[in-house]
């Protein structure tokens, strides 16, 4: 049964499940979400025979739970790196079951230091738990160390960085859009007969219909076999930006619509490979406004957990929706197009390649279709740097920047947001300085606020004035002026202020005191013991503390019928200055 009930549907009769490791042993197939396989030939690796199948049999044991192949070649690269450490050992062990403490201690010190290292040590440690040879002993013991994860590697954008990255995508994905906008007017006229038949536009005209239902612009083939764009002259050139560029994206821009993406919203890179065009959602009340349903693919979400759907408002220019307009302006000859030369499809993130041709190995990727791609690879990424003499890949960089500026969980767990992208940062942990020292002063007054403020002395001073607590050596001067003059304070605030003098014999008054409001506080409610008194019975017992408990006991022997009647009001409230 399944989980709602209802009976489950049994597999065909010739139904057979995949196998991931071949007969042999020594190959595994890996079979990726969209059902594409790709092969491992565990006999390359640099070990014994017997290493080579238990680690087949380990991989494939683990490739069970993937669901693309770019997670199984860099499992695969990580056990590349483990079978060439063995090999150079004095003598490298026959099997998984020959390994020792001696030799995985040696491995972990090679590579921990690092987080590469790091990310190495967890990969291969991940695939050999899963031999019964490792599961206990001390070898498992050793597999079981914790493996830190190291110093994130990806800070944040400082704000110039960031507005420099933003701008440039900005700039290119722009004069993309009025481009596409200004060729797509002149299509529709042509289409619509608002164009002067034969004039140089109409011609252009009917070169942009061939354009938006083919790909191409028309093409002349010489005798030698080499095309060259036929109406050269009358598009201006024969560049992509004079010729197919007038109504599809290139690659570069197309990525520098996904930078935009990435700092508006946050979205992982691999996103965009697989992100339908959006749907349009009623908004409630508005006329305007337009509200579309974007839907994410999160593959390392785990299963049941891909998909997730944000809902983005376009009500006006710099609202979050705008871009999203954009971009649906910006590609929608790429997605006709591409929904008629593969039916079904509709990508929103879809751009036509300068070269056709063989030469895409990346299975995990949507295939191409015809001369349309889809989504932003990390070597697109990586032009489009190089192009624009950037440093690195922004999107990472990018996509942590807008996390901090927004200070919330985007896409991701709230553990992961504080953890992985705000506080290893550097830029937020500088931020950070002064909140914490503004904490931290405050947190100080608190503290000074709630212990005993005045001053021990062994006797009493004829200058100072008694209270019922303590002596004052100044009421002109009270924290807390009346509103006539001298002190306002009641009696027991007098413990808080640097003008208070407390000798012996205060003690036994004000152990007793001590006393009376600990018996309080077990018969009063919680919200008015602590309003009323809690701050009077802290300072008493960092009083008695710098008195010593010993004095303070002491001191309990000696209370006098005029110590109890004179607590007995302090408690009551009906003692006021």
């Amino acid at each position: 049964m399944t989980g709602r009930g209802h009976r489950a549907v049994l597999p065909p009769t010739d139904h057979h499940a995949e196998l991931l490791l071949a007969p042999d042993g020594l190959a595994v197939t890996v079979v990726n979400k969209a059902g594409y396989t790709k092969e491992f030939d565990f006999a390359e690796l640099s070990a014994a025979e017997p290493m080579q199948r238990s680690l087949a049999e380990v991989f494939a044991a683990q490739s069970r739970h993937w669901t693309s192949h770019r997670t199984a070649v860099n499992n695969w690269k990580q056990l590349v790196v483990f079978t060439r450490f063995l090999t150079q050992l004095e003598s490298p062990p026959e099997d998984l079951g020959d390994l020792t403490t001696a030799t995985l201690k040696r491995w972990r010190t090679l590579h921990i230091g690092t987080r590469t290292g790091a990310f190495t040590l967890s990969t291969v440690r991940t695939l050999l738990r899963r031999d019964p040879r490792l599961a206990d002993g001390p070898v498992a013991d050793e597999l079981a160390r914790r493996i830190p994860t190291g110093k994130s590697a990806t800070p944040s954008y400082e704000e110039g960085e960031r507005e420099r990255i933003v701008l440039t995508a900005q700039r290119q994905f722009r004069s993309a859009l009025l481009r596409i906008r200004e060729n797509t007017c002149l299509l529709e006229s042509w289409r619509a007969g608002g164009v002067l038949a034969g004039s140089r536009e109409w011609r252009i005209g009917q070169i942009l219909d061939h354009l938006a239902n083919t790909g191409e612009v028309p093409q002349v083939t010489f005798p030698g076999g080499q095309s060259h764009v036929k109406h050269r002259a009358l598009l201006g050139g024969a560049s992509p930006a004079k010729t197919w560029g007038r109504l599809f994206l290139t690659r570069p821009e197309i990525t520098a619509l996904a930078v935009l993406l990435t700092d508006q919203f946050a979205w992982n890179l691999a996103a965009y490979d697989r992100l339908p065009a959006p749907t349009t959602a009623p908004s409630s009340g508005e006329r305007t406004a337009v509200t579309y349903q974007m839907r994410l693919e999160k593959r390392r979400a785990g299963g049941g957990r891909w998909f997730s759907t944000e809902n983005v408002t376009d009500s006006g220019a710099g609202s979050p929706g705008r871009l999203i307009t954009q971009a649906l302006e910006a590609t929608a000859h790429g997605r006709a197009l591409a929904a008629r030369l593969t039916p079904g499809t509709d990508l929103l993130m879809v751009a036509r390649t300068r070269q056709q041709g063989p030469g895409h190995q990346d299975m995990d990727r949507p295939r191409p279709a015809g001369p349309l791609v889809f989504g932003v690879s990390s070597r697109d990424a990586e032009f489009w740097v190089a192009c624009h003499h950037l440093s690195g890949s922004p999107f990472r960089r990018i996509r942590r920047t807008t996390v901090i500026r927004e200070g919330r969980p985007l896409q991701h767990s709230q553990g992961t947001h504080e953890s992985v992208y705000v506080l290893p940062d550097e830029h937020v942990q500088r931020a950070s300085r002064s909140v914490f020292e503004t904490g931290a002063l405050e947190a100080l007054e608190q503290a000074e606020a709630l212990v005993f403020g005045g001053h021990l002395a062994a006797e009493a001073e004829p200058a100072h004035e008694e209270t019922v607590t303590a002596d004052c050596s100044d009421q002109e001067t009270s924290p807390w002026p009346g509103p006539e003059g001298g002190c306002g304070a009641a009696f027991l605030l007098c413990l808080a202020c640097k003008n208070a003098y407390v000798h012996p014999g205060h003690h036994p008054r004000l152990a007793h005191l001590h006393q009376q409001l600990e018996s309080m506080r077990s018969v009063l409610d919680d919200r008015i013991w602590n309003e009323h008194w809690s701050d009077h019975l802290l300072r008493l017992e960092d009083l008695r503390g710098k008195v010593g408990p010993a004095a303070w006991s002491a001191a309990l022997a000696r209370v006098t019928d005029t110590d109890r009647s004179l607590a007995q009001l302090l408690v009551k409230g009906d003692l006021t200055p």
